[in-house]
């Protein structure tokens, strides 16, 4: 099976073209979207802009009037069975069964992804420790906090250890506390291997742990930045030059192979590898060819002010 690769790894999400409607509205309008291995991604965008149709069409829950879906390079869907065996997926509104257990809850999920015999009591116990509920196997669903509820409906999400987990807003409903927590589980299950992909109108809540921003508006893909978050292996830098440098951009990207992410008249945003070699080499050769950098550091970005600045954008544009 072919898959996309970046400069980070695998594209494990592929979306191409993708065309969904509702009855009088188009929901999703040629959307294409690709995430790469070991990435946080934010799907943001206001309440209607098509976050949820998007999920669900990933996760092959609704079948779209065009276009295509790749999971882990399988075609979800052709073949939805096996693609739902490599992701999890958490609704906005999930349900638990009150008067079950934790540990009947995790049973009950297990054999629905078709987990069987010695691996079954192994694979309850691996989901309860990833998201620490090991201490509370015995109790009952029904006195569980908002929070605890969460955290069991992700690890029953989670139980047959997919590749890609996606979470339709996940924090509705959390205080700070467990919000804070949730955004460490997320942090914890990305280094485990996972892949995440949250969809949230909230950014306050993103900002802690996405490394990506995919920004949705009225059914259309408008933007889809790197952020300088939780990736541990690239970060955001900022470089700026004392004099005018119109050529800085150009000789980033295609002299040197840099990724640019966004550029105004001080400057630019790149994402590179995170190594302190690879980025003292990159300014030598900056300064080496005559660029009188004066700011080369990592960049501080606000997700809000990112955000907004490109649904401003966006709207200029369309003018």
């Amino acid at each position: 099976m072919s898959q996309g690769y970046d400069n980070r790894g695998w594209y494990l999400i592929e979306v191409k073209e993708l065309i969904f409607e509702y009855p009088g509205t188009l929901a999703l309008d040629n959307v294409s979207l690709s995430i790469a291995e070991g990435e946080i991604a934010a799907l943001v965008g206001p309440n209607g802009a098509g976050k949820t149709t998007l999920m669900r069409a990933i996760c092959g829950l609704d079948a779209p009037i065009s276009g295509s879906v790749r999971v882990d390079g399988l075609d979800v869907l052709k073949y939805p069975r096996q693609a739902h065996q490599r992701m999890g997926y958490l609704a906005d509104f999930f349900g638990l069964y009150n008067e079950l257990t934790l540990r009947q809850a995790l049973h009950y999920a297990a054999l629905s992804h078709g987990i069987k015999g010695e691996s079954l009591a192994a694979s309850i116990v691996l989901a309860a420790q990833r998201l620490q509920l090991e201490e509370r196997l015995e109790q009952p669903v029904k006195a569980l906090s908002r929070g605890l509820s969460q955290r069991l409906a992700i690890a029953q999400a989670i139980i047959h250890q997919p590749k890609v987990l996606l979470l339709d807003e996940p924090a509705a409903g959390l205080d700070p506390q467990a919000r804070k927590a949730l955004a460490d589980l997320f942090l914890a299950l990305r280094d485990q291997g996972m892949t995440l992909l949250v969809s949230s109108h909230i950014l306050a809540e993103l900002e802690a742990y996405c490394s990506v921003m995919v920004v949705v508006e009225q059914g259309r893909i408008i933007d889809q930045q790197s952020l300088n978050a939780t990736h541990p292996q690239y970060e955001v830098l900022q470089i700026a030059c004392a004099t005018p440098s119109p050529t800085l951009t150009s000789v980033l990207q295609d002299d040197l192979g840099v990724e640019l992410i966004s550029e105004d008249q001080h400057g630019c945003l790149i994402e590179i590898s995170a190594d302190p070699a690879v980025q003292h080499q990159l300014l030598q050769q900056l300064l080496s060819r005559g660029f009188s950098v004066h700011h080369f550091a990592p960049a501080q970005r606000n997700m809000q002010e990112s955000y907004l600045q490109t649904v401003s954008q966006y709207q200029e544009r369309k003018k």
